[in-house]
């Protein structure tokens, strides 16, 4: 798959079958979210692969969005440590940081013909507490996001999200001029 192709068809994917994930496939969602960049080639990251069925299942009970993982077989949680960054102009930036390495893992499933969607936990201290506390991660570890993983048991077409309207070209109310699309 053409990285175009995954971006373009890349879709939040919400029920899988009960088939696992394989450690090798495992292997290449880290390693592509940590090639995802960082400010100041920081990489704030760290991550904790989750395959126990009663930390997954528990999961729902604080998290409103979290149900499928009642059926994924795999989440990784992407944790930061900004407290441990360089107190320098770039680590405010830990947050961007882990959304790349988020995305990165995001488009590496789907180029594996896995499933995956991205469940948001910080800012909401309820979800970053519970996380906190089912993953016995240390106070000053941060979980960023828990991503679901699984075969998908759904098949979505192309999202079609593109808007002109939201393109301004130069200044903000000017419209972009489209060549070619």
């Amino acid at each position: 798959m053409d990285a175009i192709d995954a971006l373009m068809t890349r879709r939040s994917i919400r029920s899988f079958t009960t088939e696992d994930v394989s450690d090798e496939a495992v292997a290449v969602l880290l390693k592509a979210a940590m090639a995802a960049p960082s400010a100041c080639n920081q990489q704030p990251w760290s991550f904790v692969v989750v395959r126990d069925r009663a930390i997954l299942d528990a999961v729902p009970s604080f998290h409103p969005f979290a149900r499928m993982l009642h059926e994924a077989p795999l989440a990784v949680a992407v944790c930061a440590t900004p407290s441990m960054l360089p107190n320098d102009v770039c680590a405010p930036y830990w947050e961007q940081d882990c959304g790349a390495a988020t995305q990165s893992l995001l488009l590496a499933a789907h180029a594996l013909g896995l499933g995956a969607v991205w469940l948001g936990a910080h800012p909401s201290p309820p979800i970053v507490e519970g996380l906190r506390d089912l993953l016995n991660l240390p106070p000053e570890v941060v979980p960023f996001a828990l991503v679901a993983v699984g075969h998908p048991a759904e098949r979505k077409g192309p999202s079609r999200r593109y808007d002109p309207a939201r393109v301004h070209e130069n200044r903000w109310g000017t419209a972009w001029r489209q060549k070619g699309l």
